[in-house]
């Protein structure tokens, strides 16, 4: 995909990134993860994200990256896959490379490892990752990676193929100066935890759409939250966070990791064997996947 046509797919709609499938012993499931891929391209998400965060993009060993995603191709139809790409430039450039021989349509650039680095580091590291491929890139600002602006126009004017810009730090006052310096040089995502919570402060902040975890598990919960926001339905915004999203951050919220185990779990609850997560990960306990299929039950559509 051009990286013109991946910036203007990514702002089209509602994006979503699937859970990694893995079996009991924690090897990849790749039939499982197409299923499960083909279902949610069903509801029309703008793209989906293979190998990301909540795909679990850092237990995975990084031949297995493209693995992931040219699973995600065969089973998305239309639907346009980015993959995730990060650790040291080095790594970064070898995974982003190979996923783009495996048919990802872009790169969401994940955090590097542990590190701090200034912003001439991070410059280079993005500079140089999206100077490996032909195919659109989208940083992802948060944790030990968060760009400045005038290092985020820096890279804008020398790397073409930068099209996207996806916020996980929730600094709104940075990100609004962000959006009305660059404009629409760029697609602005809002990529926070459970990111409904936060759906209407970015879009008045000058972001397109966001990423939804939750789409893994209740899609058509989702597309509807989104909808309503688009619309500016506030009072059906407000109803679904009370009816749903309000309750799922407190389940959400008990235990570290759990931004991650509590959507894999919601995926299971649907039918798919989407597996265990990879330690250091632990699932919910049986109790709390009680709490969330009685959550599911509710909003059920």
């Amino acid at each position: 995909m051009d990286p013109r046509d991946m910036k203007a797919a990514i702002g089209a709609g509602l994006l979503s990134f699937p859970v990694t499938h893995f079996d009991a012993e924690h090897r990849f499931n790749a039939e499982s993860y197409r299923r499960h891929v083909a279902w949610l391209s069903e509801y029309k998400a703008a793209a989906l994200f293979a190998a990301g965060g909540t795909g679990e993009f850092f237990s995975l060993q990084p031949h297995e990256v493209p693995q992931v995603v040219r699973a995600a191709k065969e089973a998305a139809g239309a639907t346009p896959i980015i993959a995730g790409c990060g650790y040291g430039t080095d790594v970064a450039v070898s995974i982003a490379r190979a996923v783009e021989d495996a048919g990802a349509d872009g790169i969401l650039l994940l955090p590097h490892y542990l590190i701090d680095a200034p912003q001439e580091g991070l410059y280079r590291h993005v500079k140089q990752v999206c100077a490996s491929v032909g195919i659109g890139v989208m940083v992802y600002n948060r944790d030990n990676s968060v760009l400045q602006p005038d290092t985020l126009a820096r890279l804008c004017d020398e790397c073409p193929n930068l099209v996207g810009f996806k916020d996980g730090t929730g600094e709104i006052g940075t990100i609004r100066q962000i959006t009305a310096t660059l404009g629409d040089r760029l697609t602005y995502l809002g990529g926070m935890p459970t990111a409904e919570l936060f759906a209407e402060a970015y879009l008045s902040a000058g972001f397109t759409t966001y990423s939804s975890a939750v789409f893994n598990f209740v899609p058509a919960l989702a597309v509807e939250f989104y909808t309503a926001v688009r619309a500016n339905d506030r009072a059906r915004c407000e109803a679904i966070l009370h009816e749903f999203f309000y309750p799922f951050m407190r389940l959400r919220s008990r235990a570290k990791g759990y931004a991650v185990s509590a959507v894999k779990a919601g995926v299971r609850l649907q039918g798919f064997s989407a597996g265990p997560v990879r330690p250091p990960l632990v699932d919910l306990t049986a109790e709390e996947e009680r709490m969330l299929q009685a959550l599911i039950d509710r909003v059920k559509r």
